[in-house]
């Protein structure tokens, strides 16, 4: 089994110029840019053109390590200074339940534990201490 923690940054509209930012700063490398054009549509909400462009999310290496962004904010309203979340990614399905289950007591559910078209296993919950963790279960189950 494999765990990591990664910061997380939710930039509220400044995601490309955050990654511009950070490639010339910190020499970091673009390893992958989902647009929110990109996602698949749905036809009950459709993409206002204006939002096409955005990230949903990035992932930047900076030396070994990795930086996450998106444009998306999750939780409670965008605030400056707040933005960082951590993301704890595993391989195994069952770790991600058991991190998820035990942050979310006395805590807050911003996004239930579930499949998605990226993940086997993604969820989105502010603990009792007000700090916001994304689990993400990578690869397949």
């Amino acid at each position: 089994m494999s765990t990591s923690l990664i910061p997380f940054l939710e930039m509220n509209g400044s995601a490309n110029e955050a990654i511009d930012f950070y490639v010339k700063a910190l020499d970091a490398k673009v390893v992958y840019t989902l647009r929110f054009g990109d996602l698949p549509g749905n036809q009950e909400y459709p993409m206002v053109p204006e939002k096409k462009d955005l990230v949903s999310y990035a992932i930047l290496k900076i030396g070994e390590s990795e930086l996450q962004l998106s444009d998306n904010v999750t939780g409670n309203s965008y605030q400056k200074g707040t933005q960082v979340t951590i993301v704890i990614q595993t391989n195994d399905k069952d770790k991600a339940t058991q991190y998820f289950e035990a942050l979310k007591q006395g805590g807050q559910v911003n996004e239930p534990l579930q499949a998605s078209f990226f993940s086997p296993a993604y969820g989105n919950v502010t603990d009792k201490f007000g700090v916001t963790f994304r689990i993400l279960t990578k690869g397949r189950q």
